[in-house]
């Protein structure tokens, strides 16, 4: 009998030593190609290489502060906030009436920079609020439901914010003046647009003071202790209702800065701007590995870069087939790793 045992122990080491190998294999055939991908087009063009680059980066932090109010949500009472996509486009549009009907400005100067910077502040606020009152009043009841009530929740949630976008934008996309400059500098011949950095400046500060409050705060203890386990984190004195309200509006405030960023960017509002953006963030922290701050972060960086890449190179599959490339290799990610590049396998409790 205990041969027996110790049998089948050494046979599922083997298998899961047989199965190591595979997946290292397939990663190293993966990372070869990409290798060779690369460098073929550095070696053709290395100035257009560095341009999309540059490119991906800029459309990679957007992604990722769309992608942490994903992965905010997810860790702390696992549930996938369709509706946060929508946010985003509402802070979006709330972005466009605040700078241009409501304040007037249309043009890059002393008044349009200030515009912009209330517009930073009141857009993190306004979709901070409506983060927090969505999870009172729809996701807070059904903590305690099957995981399919609060999901379904969530989908007919996003189609109510895509109602109030719809009435509130139109039906169509809609053109906005912009108050950031939209001048270009060019850096040993690659061509770095101004709104790449302002678009630095404004989401690298906030991404860092993010972490540093989840990982050197008291609240953001509480946050990390509520994710690990509710129960024992209310033992320990911690009001668990208000850290999760937090977290939404920490989520929410994140999304209504990537609307004004991109607002001001793209200069285009549209009701159903979120359902494409929301996708590739929520891809993202996927990619990276759901609940992990970095992973988000990481996976909305290198989704931003392959996508840049594949559509401006010339020997890629082009914009066409930019969707296609990025979740193809998504797929091949998860495959040899199902919890994403930086997240944890876990093991279910039963």
């Amino acid at each position: 009998m205990k041969a027996t045992v110790e049998a089948k122990k050494f046979t599922g080491t083997r298998g899961q030593v047989r199965r190591k190998r595979i997946e290292l294999s397939g990663a190293a055939i993966i990372g070869l190609l990409l290798v060779v991908w690369l460098g073929a087009n550095l070696i053709k063009a290395p100035t257009q290489f560095a341009q999309v680059t540059v490119l991906g980066l800029r459309n990679g932090l957007l992604y990722a502060l769309i992608a942490l109010g994903y992965t905010l949500v997810y860790g702390i009472i696992e549930l996938i906030n369709f509706a946060h996509g929508d946010l985003f486009m509402l802070g979006a549009l709330f972005s466009s009436y605040f700078i241009t009907i409501w304040f007037h400005q249309e043009n890059s100067n002393l008044a349009g920079w200030v515009t912009f910077l209330l517009a930073l502040i009141a857009a993190m606020l306004f979709c901070g609020t409506i983060n927090v009152l969505i999870e009172r009043l729809a996701y807070r009841k059904l903590r305690r439901a099957p995981k399919l009530a609060p999901l379904i929740t969530a989908v007919g949630m996003s189609f109510l914010l895509q109602f109030i976008g719809i009435k509130w934008n139109g039906s169509t996309p809609r053109q906005w003046p912009t108050v950031i400059p939209h001048g270009e500098y060019v850096w040993f011949g690659v061509i770095i647009s101004q709104v790449t950095i302002i678009l630095i400046l404004v989401a690298a500060p906030l991404l860092t003071l993010l972490t540093f409050v989840v990982n050197k705060t008291k609240r953001g203890k509480a946050m990390r202790a509520t994710a690990q386990d509710q129960d024992a984190a209310r033992l320990m004195g911690i009001d668990v209702n208000k850290t999760i309200s937090f977290t939404f509006a920490i989520g929410g405030a994140l999304a209504g800065a990537a609307g004004l960023l991109y607002q001001q960017s793209v200069g285009t509002t549209n009701y159903n701007l979120g359902f494409q953006l929301g996708l590739i963030a929520f891809t993202s922290a996927v990619l990276g590995g759901i609940g992990n701050l970095n992973g988000a972060v990481l996976g909305a960086l290198l989704i931003g870069v392959v996508q840049g890449l594949n559509d401006g190179l010339p020997i890629a599959l082009g914009q066409r087939w930019s969707q296609t490339v990025v979740f193809t290799i998504l797929i091949l990610i998860l495959v040899l790793k199902p919890a994403g590049l930086l997240g944890k396998a876990t093991t279910e409790k039963v």
